[in-house]
């Protein structure tokens, strides 16, 4: 079938995200599932429409975003851990606000796939983040029913709703986000997110100290915290942010380590006094220090990035690889 008649077919099908999608030929199939057990095994369904997450649900949509095989266990692995209660995909897919599904990969799986763990790399131009993260978000659409206009009522939508995939770098100073939660350090695992967005966030005064890289962060945190609804909620959501190797190095040359990186930031709530209101919401910036999640990764240079999980209520869910 000629690409023309293709691409025109699959948009007819109402399959894609507006970008062109590569044939789903029956010789990309039967490469993508090979040896990985029984098409049909079911791994759960997908709110907001329930579609069951099988092998071949996931395979079909990682050749649409030009996966190769290697990376289809990633991809249903995110996929399964957005199942999980906790994560809750029903509310990330169906709101109003902004919220896209966010990928991090840690561990060996990132050398073996040649991901980005440097510069630029919630950007374009590393192949493996951005169709991992692709076919996460095509699942969300052809398997859960997050469609515009049908269950994803989102009032402006954004960007990493196309992909939103990244690995996490390596820091001595720092334990990756896995380790903190009881795998190996070399363990390949992936970790979901609900994010509204991304925050650029600069260190006071070139980061010449832990203080000067952590302020800012702090506000960021509170600022997400003052324009969103989660001064209504009755609990607060984790904190992600994303700190490149140079400003990592500032805190450990400092003698911070990562609890008392979270316990600063914990103790840091600013609340902002808006005109004519009385009961100031100063709660910690998060349930718990050991739910503020600093991840080290990036390239050089002093820039960090704020994700503000989203407002509705989210938490994100680390799962191992699944072998398949």
């Amino acid at each position: 079938m000629p690409w023309e008649q293709a691409q025109a077919e699959l948009e007819a099908l109402d399959l894609g995200d507006g970008l062109p999608l590569v044939p789903p030929t029956l010789a990309r199939y039967d490469a993508m599932v090979a040896g990985r057990g029984a098409p049909d095994q079911s791994f759960g369904h997908l709110m907001p429409l329930m579609g069951e997450l099988t092998l071949e649900a996931v395979a079909y949509n990682c050749i649409l975003a030009g996966c190769r095989p290697e990376e289809l266990p990633v991809v249903l692995t995110a996929a399964e851990a957005c199942i999980e209660d906790s994560f809750n995909l029903l509310g990330v897919l169906s709101t109003t606000g902004t919220p896209a599904v966010a990928v991090c990969v840690h561990g060996s799986v990132i050398d073996a796939l040649g991901m980005n763990a440097g510069g630029n790399l919630l950007g374009p131009g590393n192949r493996a983040n951005a169709c991992i993260g692709r076919a996460v978000s095509l699942v969300m659409r052809n398997v859960a029913g997050a469609r515009a206009g049908v269950a994803d009522m989102a009032t402006m939508g954004q960007p990493g709703k196309y992909t939103f995939c990244f690995a996490e770098g390596r820091h001595p100073g720092f334990p990756s986000l896995p380790e903190r939660r009881g795998f190996g350090r070399e363990e390949s695992c992936v970790t979901v997110l609900g994010v509204s967005g991304t925050d650029e966030v600069l260190p006071r005064s070139g980061g010449d100290s832990p203080e000067s890289v952590l302020q800012p962060v702090a506000a960021a945190m509170n600022s997400a915290i003052d324009v969103t609804s989660l001064t209504r909620k009755p609990d607060r959501n984790e904190q992600v942010f994303l700190m490149p190797p140079e400003m990592a190095d500032v805190l450990a040359n400092g003698g911070w380590d990562l609890a008392r990186v979270q316990d600063y930031l914990f103790n840091s709530r600013r609340p902002y006094a808006y005109d004519g209101e009385n009961d100031l919401d100063d709660r910690p910036l998060a349930p718990a220090p050991e739910d503020i999640h600093p991840i080290v990764t990036g390239g050089v240079g002093v820039k960090m990035t704020h994700l503000p999980l989203w407002s509705g209520g989210t938490r994100t869910v680390t799962r191992a690889v699944r072998e398949l």
